[in-house]
């Protein structure tokens, strides 16, 4: 499943389809709240302009004691005419550990959108 996420970097007054599917019962809470989305949306935009593949960069947020990093998984390639990239985030809170892969496309020089963010376990 996946999830439009406009929020995640700021509102967009224009909704994009990015190709992806919203199953039917994929829920807002499969993901962390936003104030901790927020926290990390930081740590996105960082590992995207250190421009390292495997380079993961650590968030926290204070006030909620969540934490995690974001780590790129592949090359930046080209969509739509835009600069995009893959992404696994960990999210840790209370002891329990989860985790997300996204994709966020260049919007502006420096300012990344994620397109997708989903539910990730490891096989």
């Amino acid at each position: 499943m996946s999830y439009q996420l406009d929020s995640f970097f700021g509102k967009s007054d224009h909704a994009e389809t990015t190709g992806s599917i919203l199953q039917a019962n994929a829920k807002a809470a499969d993901l962390p709240p936003e104030q901790d989305l927020n926290f990390a949306r930081t740590a996105v935009s960082d590992a995207f302009m250190r421009g390292n593949k495997d380079a993961s960069v650590p968030w926290e947020n204070p006030q909620t004691g969540a934490r995690g990093t974001v780590t790129p998984l592949a090359a930046a390639y080209t969509e739509n005419g835009k600069t995009c990239r893959d992404f696994l985030a960990s999210y840790v809170k209370d002891r329990a550990e989860s985790w997300l892969r996204g994709e966020a496309c260049e919007e502006q020089k420096g300012k990344w959108a994620v397109r997708s963010l989903k539910p990730w376990t490891r096989s």
